[in-house]
Formats: C-alpha cells, sequence, structure tokens
C-alpha cells in the first residue's frame, strides 16, 4: 500500500555542515513528485535522506521528522535497513551486478534483506517484478544471462525490477534518465506513469520537459550562495508551478533565466 510521506523542518547536515535547511513538504501517496532546481541546491541529499541513503556518508545527521503513515523514519526504533526496504531507490546510473544473472539481480534485494524463498516464490517474484519494470518479455528468455548485456535501459528497468522485488512503498529515483538515450528515456517515463498507480514515487530530474511530463506535483529547490544550505522554495501542483509558481525565483529557473 503506498503511503505518503510528511516531512516537518528537516534540517541535513554532513558533519558541521548545514546541506538543506528547514525543508516543511508533504507528499502524496500513488503520485509522482519531481524535484528540481540548480546543480548542488540540495535535491539529491534531500532525496536520500527520505530513506536515509544519505547516512553512508560518515557524519551525516538529520534533525526535524519525516513520518511515513505517522511513523518517524529516523526514530530510536527506526531500522535503517527496514527504511531501505520500505522505500527502494533507483540511482543516476544503470548499476546492475555486473556479475549476477538477470534472475539474481532481481533477487538480490530480497538476499541483502536476508529472506529466503522458495524456488517457485523466487520464480514468481522476478516475474512480477520485471513485468512492473516492462522487462519481461524482453528477458524471460535469457533470465541466466549476466545483467551487464543488456542495453542502458534495460538495465535501468532491471534496476527498476531490483527495487520492486521487495515491494516496498515508496520509490526515489535519482535522475534515472540522465545516462539514457531518448528512447530509454521515453520508455522509463511511460514505466513512471504506471507504477505510480501502485507506488508513491519521488524523481529528481534536471530535465524541465521531464517533470512536467511525468510529475503530478512539483518541488523547487535552491540555494542563496555557494556556502549556503539548499532549500525547498515552493511546492505544489506542477501545472501551477510551471504556469504561475508564487516566488520569482521559481519562474526564474523554469524559464531557464539561471541553473
Amino acid at each position: 500500500m503506498a503511503k505518503s510521506i510528511d516531512v516537518s523542518d528537516l534540517n541535513i547536515y554532513y558533519g558541521d555542515f548545514l546541506a538543506v535547511e528547514g525543508v516543511n513538504i508533504t507528499i502524496p501517496a500513488k503520485s509522482v513528485t519531481a524535484f528540481i532546481g540548480p546543480s548542488g541546491c540540495g535535491k539529491s541529499t534531500f532525496l536520500r535522506s527520505l530513506n536515509r541513503m544519505h547516512e553512508v556518508i560518515k557524519g551525516a545527521h538529520v534533525d526535524g521528522k519525516v513520518l511515513v503513515d505517522g511513523n518517524d523514519l529516523y526514530g530510536a526504533d527506526m531500522d535503517p535497513v527496514n527504511v531501505r526496504r520500505l522505500i527502494g531507490m533507483v540511482f543516476q546510473r544503470p548499476n546492475p551486478f555486473p556479475t549476477m544473472s538477470i534472475y539474481d539481480n532481481v533477487l538480490a534485494g530480497q538476499k541483502l534483506n536476508s529472506k529466503k524463498l522458495k524456488k517457485s516464490e523466487a520464480d514468481t517474484t522476478v516475474e512480477r517484478a520485471l513485468r512492473q519494470a516492462g522487462l519481461w518479455a524482453e528477458v524471460k528468455d535469457r533470465l541466466e544471462r549476466p545483467g551487464s548485456g543488456l542495453s542502458g535501459g534495460q538495465q535501468q528497468r532491471l534496476c527498476i525490477a531490483r527495487a520492486v522485488a521487495v515491494q516496498p512503498e515508496i520509490l526515489l529515483m535519482d535522475e534515472p534518465c540522465s545516462a539514457l538515450d531518448p528512447i530509454s528515456t521515453s520508455v522509463i517515463e511511460d514505466l513512471i506513469h504506471e507504477l505510480k498507480t501502485e507506488y508513491t514515487i519521488v524523481i529528481v530530474t534536471h530535465n524541465m520537459q521531464q517533470a512536467a511530463r511525468v510529475s503530478d506535483d512539483t518541488a523547487f529547490f535552491n540555494l542563496a550562495g555557494v556556502g549556503q544550505p539548499g532549500k525547498l522554495v515552493e511546492s505544489g501542483r506542477t501545472e501551477k508551478i510551471f504556469s504561475n509558481p508564487d516566488n520569482p525565483a521559481t519562474e526564474a529557473y523554469i524559464q531557464g533565466r539561471f541553473g
């Protein structure tokens, strides 16, 4: 069951450096929310804080709250591993495990969670995930071949299959099409539209047209200057943000006057 995310007064630090300051936003369930803004403004840092992936960097910490279905992801009793199972992530560059077969790539998340499946359960999981990722028809006859043998677009869909195999409630995507050609990008965008019927999706993108095409809501991040923290400037329905934003900086960015 897809869940909404409620973020309140979130500050994200790397050691003593305040990277992102004072974020307040509600991300609706079963929808696509796009984060836009210039490089270095904290979009990806904030995205990674939503499943505690930023904590892989030593000294990273937050204050404030990130609630999913009323549960604080940073609560003392919350295991980061469970958070990352609940909230899957797809990265900028396709990163299938090169020595693993397509089949084993899909199941990698299950194994990381120490979940043992019977062969019939594993087969069902692999087919379900690959179908959800729009890849089953293309690879069903070569599941034992390495995932690295697929095209870039297929590899990215394999990574999406790996993410959905553990049945998360939320999917985070950090510029998932930036390394892909236009045809593969179109396939991934169509897939995002299909996946939002089951998942809450949050996507970081530098591509304004992509944000306009795929998202229901858009959040614009910016920073005042070098060494300053990134901030959420405004968020709302994508149509409004792109046609009639409240903040002049949002309008200037969307019109390509900076960034």
